[in-house]
C-alpha cells in the first residue's frame, strides 16, 4: 500500500542563469532526519469516487501533479520533500485512509507542512485522521478550523456508504466522539449540486458556507472578512481544496466538472489568507482526474496551488 519514493517524475528544463532553479532541481526524497519543510505525500485512490458513482481516474492524480509541478520556478527558502504515495488497492478505502493517517502523523510530528496530493476527496477523512493522531497526545480540545474550497459539502450520511461524498460528516462524528469542536467552512458550494438535506445538515452543524454565485469580484471583500473571522476562532487550520470548485473551463479533469464554479483569480486571495495566517498545518488537493484532463490544464492548476501554498516557506 505504501510505495517507494520515485523521483523519476521530477523532470524539467535547467536554466544557465544563477538563481534559476525549478522544483525538480530542489525537491528531495524525504529522509528520516530531514529538516522541517514542505512534504508532498500522494494518496493514489479513487475508491471513494467509485462508491460515490463519480468518474474514476483520480488515483493517477498524484503523479500528474508532480509532473506539472516539476518545471515550476522555485521561490522557497525552506526545503521541500517527496514523501511518496499511499495507494488504495481496489476497494480497500478504509485501509488506505488508515495507512495515509499513519504516514501523515509523523510528518506533522517532525514539523513539516504536509501537502497531500489526491486522489478523490475521500482524502479529507484520511488527512483528518492523521492530523488528529498528531494532536490527540498534545491537546485535550484543539480548535482546528477545516476550510474546504469545494462545490460540494461532502456531508452525506456515512452510515449508508463511506465515499468521497462523506468525509466531513465522518470528521464531524469523530470530533463529537473526541469532545472536540467541529469548525467547518465550505466555500464555493453549488446549490444545484447539493440537496436540501445537505444544506439542512450544514446549518445544523454550524457550517460557514458561501455559494459559488456569492464569490464574485464585487463580493470578495465580504467573503474574505467572513473567512478571517473564522480563522480568528481557530488555533490551527486544515485546508482542503477540491478542484471541482473551479469552473470546468479551468479544471475539466475532475470527477464532477462545475457548470459555474469559482475562478482561480478569486480563490487565490482566499488561499493566501489561509497560508499567511500562520495557522496552516496541513493541506490537500483532491479530485484531479488525468483521464479527463484537457492539455494538462487541471494538473497545471493543481501544481500552481501547491506553488501558491508554499510561497512563504
Amino acid at each position: 500500500m505504501a510505495n517507494e519514493i520515485d523521483m523519476r517524475l521530477w523532470q524539467g528544463r535547467r536554466d544557465p542563469e544563477p538563481d534559476s532553479d525549478r522544483w525538480h532541481q530542489r525537491i528531495a526524497p524525504l529522509s528520516e532526519k530531514a529538516p522541517p519543510g514542505c512534504a508532498l505525500l500522494g494518496f493514489a485512490s479513487d475508491a471513494g469516487v467509485a462508491r460515490n458513482q463519480g468518474r474514476v481516474g483520480a488515483a493517477a492524480g498524484p503523479a500528474a501533479i508532480r509532473r506539472a509541478l516539476a518545471p515550476l520556478a522555485w521561490h522557497r527558502e525552506a526545503p521541500a520533500f517527496d514523501a511518496g504515495d499511499v495507494t488504495c488497492e481496489a476497494d480497500a478505502l478504509e485501509a488506505a485512509q488508515q495507512a495515509l493517517a499513519e504516514r501523515l502523523a509523523p510528518l506533522l510530528d517532525a514539523g513539516h507542512l504536509p501537502i497531500v496530493l489526491g486522489g478523490g476527496h475521500e482524502i479529507a477523512y484520511a488527512s483528518w485522521c492523521g492530523l488528529a493522531r498528531h494532536l490527540a497526545p498534545r491537546e485535550t480540545r484543539p480548535r482546528v478550523g477545516i476550510i474546504n474550497l469545494d462545490a460540494h459539502f461532502d456531508l452525506r450520511d456515512p452510515r449508508h456508504v463511506r465515499s468521497s461524498g462523506t468525509p466531513f460528516a465522518q470528521i464531524a462524528e469523530d470530533c463529537h466522539a473526541r469532545g472536540w469542536p467541529f469548525r467547518y467552512a465550505c466555500l464555493g458550494v453549488s446549490r444545484a449540486a447539493n440537496t436540501r438535506a445537505l444544506f439542512r445538515r450544514a446549518n445544523e452543524l454550524g457550517v460557514l458556507f458561501r455559494e459559488d454565485r456569492d464569490i464574485t469580484h464585487t463580493e470578495l471583500d465580504g467573503v474574505q472578512r467572513d473567512l478571517e473571522r473564522f480563522i480568528t476562532r481557530c488555533d490551527r487550520l486544515y485546508l482542503t481544496i477540491d478542484l471541482d470548485v473551479l469552473p470546468a473551463s479551468e479544471a475539466p479533469g475532475v470527477s464532477a466538472p462545475a457548470a459555474r464554479g469559482v475562478p482561480m483569480a478569486l480563490l487565490e486571495p482566499l488561499i493566501e489568507a489561509v497560508r499567511d495566517s500562520g495557522k496552516l498545518c496541513l493541506a490537500d488537493i483532491a479530485e484531479l482526474n488525468p483521464d479527463h484532463d484537457i492539455d494538462g490544464r487541471t494538473a497545471r492548476v493543481a501544481a500552481r496551488l501547491v506553488h501558491l501554498l508554499t510561497l512563504n516557506g
